[in-house]
C-alpha cells in the first residue's frame, strides 16, 4: 500500500454504510472527480409479445481512489445514501475487465455515424442519375 486513503467516502477505508440495491455493470467513464458511470444490462418482458427486450440502465456512482477503477473495468456496485445531487451508489470492488471494451465502443459510434453516410451515399446516387438522364 503506497499511501493512506483519505477519502472518508471509501468501502473499505471509510465510513459509509451501504444498503438497498447492488449491480454488476462496465465503467463507461471515469472523466469526472471522484465519480464512474457504470452501465449495466438487464431483460425485460415484453407481455403483449411474450418476448424479452434488453434494457441498459446507466448510474453514476462514487469511485474511490484506492480502487483505481478505470474505463473498461467491471465493477460491482451498492446503493448507499444520496451521496450528491445524481449519486446515490459507491463502487465496491473491482471484479476484472473488459476484454471488448473498446471494439464495443467503435461499434457503437460506427452504428452513429452510419446513416448519415448512408444518406450522403443516396444523394450522390441520386445526382449521378440525374446527370445520366439529362444525357
Amino acid at each position: 500500500m503506497a499511501e493512506k486513503c483519505n477519502d472518508f467516502h471509501c468501502p473499505v477505508h471509510g465510513s459509509l454504510h451501504f444498503r438497498g440495491r447492488s449491480f454488476t455493470g462496465t465503467v463507461l467513464s471515469t472523466k469526472m472527480q471522484k465519480t464512474a458511470i457504470v452501465q449495466w444490462e438487464s431483460r425485460g418482458l415484453l407481455p403483449k409479445f411474450e418476448r424479452y427486450e434488453k434494457r441498459k440502465s446507466k448510474v453514476k456512482a462514487h469511485n474511490p481512489a484506492c480502487l483505481g477503477v478505470k474505463k473498461g473495468d467491471i465493477v460491482e456496485i451498492k446503493e448507499c445514501r444520496p451521496l450528491s445531487k445524481t449519486k446515490h451508489f459507491i463502487i465496491i470492488k473491482k471484479i476484472g475487465e473488459d476484454i471488448l471494451f473498446e471494439e464495443k465502443q467503435e461499434l457503437l459510434e460506427a452504428g452513429k455515424t452510419r446513416s448519415k453516410k448512408k444518406e450522403s451515399k443516396e444523394e450522390v446516387a441520386k445526382e449521378e442519375s440525374e446527370e445520366n438522364e439529362s444525357d
